[in-house]
């Protein structure tokens, strides 16, 4: 897999949700943070995105936005002032209730496109830490043609029950999240991250890590496989990156071993041999040492509780360890 789609697997859980809204007149809706990411189409009309403590966000037809970290927000009608939109707001929930079937199309009307999607925080990639606190693409002919087709399909999807819309109602909501992020990294101007994957040297690295994170990746192996020397490739990862190429490697292969306690049944054993951990004993103490906890124990919680979120870049560093002070139990069964 690529460094993206790894990236987006690696938080995704359940299954993304959408309701499209039409709305006319003057209107305001709260939506409380969430955990997760959020986001919005407009279908037609125009409204206004007050996020909580970020600054108006005026939308229009066409128009993208993504919330990636779950911030409260309220979308109004253009019209009305931010500040009493705010005091004004009801619950999405409830105006979603409230609207009903439409029986007569309005000409004035807002239609939204709008949903979330259900996002485990604790082993969030920093390429998904990157991403601002609002995601706004507005809409331009020509540019973007497949997240415009994604969003033309789901439309779709959402006018009329056709066979199959259970699959691929859910299936266009993924899509649409990962040209969501693809346009986000082609029209950003800063970030550690599109800097990295548009790296011929550091994203052939990368690509090479996720494609086979178990393989016994050396710095001499790896930098023969981006076509560059070993201090060459040292250099630019780590610059772009925020840590070296073999660090990054053990902190993604933990992450793996976390979403495979967290997703099968599998051994600790049969783990460490994914991972690319010569026994799980190997693993077991590099695990604690990364997220503070056992396996086993962290297996049997089944939710983590993450320390401070990763920056990326030169500042990056190592992930915050959360729960230090934990006995270690026993580990898991091989």
């Amino acid at each position: 897999m690529d460094v993206v789609s790894d990236a987006i697997s690696a938080v995704r859980l359940g299954r993304p949700l959408s309701n499209r809204v039409r709305m006319s007149g003057s209107w305001c809706v709260r939506l409380d943070p969430y955990v997760g990411a959020g986001f919005a189409v407009v279908m037609k009309g125009g409204c206004r995105l007050l996020p909580d403590g970020g600054a108006p966000v005026s939308l229009g037809v066409g128009d993208v936005v993504l919330l990636p970290h779950g911030a409260g927000h309220v979308i109004a009608d253009s019209r009305v002032d931010p500040a009493a939109a705010l005091e004004k707001a009801v619950p999405f929930t409830r105006r979603l209730a409230e609207t009903g079937p439409r029986v007569v199309p309005d000409p004035d009307e807002t239609d939204v496109l709008c949903g979330k999607y259900r996002l485990d925080c604790s082993r969030l990639h920093p390429l998904m830490a990157e991403l601002p606190q609002v995601v706004h693409l507005p809409h331009r002919v020509g540019r973007h043609p497949e997240l415009r087709a994604a969003i033309d399909l789901l439309a779709g999807e959402l006018d009329e029950s056709r066979p199959g819309s259970s699959i691929a109602h859910p299936s266009l909501l993924d899509l649409l999240l990962v040209y969501i992020i693809r346009s986000w990294m082609a029209e950003a101007t800063s970030g550690a991250w599109p800097r990295a994957l548009g790296d011929p040297v550091t994203a052939a690295a990368l690509r090479a890590l996720h494609a086979d994170p178990a393989a016994p990746w050396s710095n001499d192996r790896l930098a023969a496989e981006a076509g560059v020397s070993r201090p060459t490739l040292a250099r630019r990862f780590s610059t772009l990156v925020g840590r070296p190429p073999m660090a990054y490697l053990t902190w993604w292969r933990l992450i793996l071993a976390a979403i495979l306690l967290r997703d099968t049944p599998d051994t600790l054993a049969a783990i460490a041999g994914r991972v690319g951990y010569g026994s799980p004993y190997a693993l077991s103490h590099a695990f604690e040492r990364e997220f503070g906890t056992t396996p086993g124990r962290y297996r049997a919680k089944g939710t983590f509780e993450p320390g401070p979120l990763p920056r990326v870049g030169l500042e990056l560093g190592d992930l915050r360890r959360a729960g230090r002070a934990g006995d270690p139990e026993g580990d898991l069964a091989q």
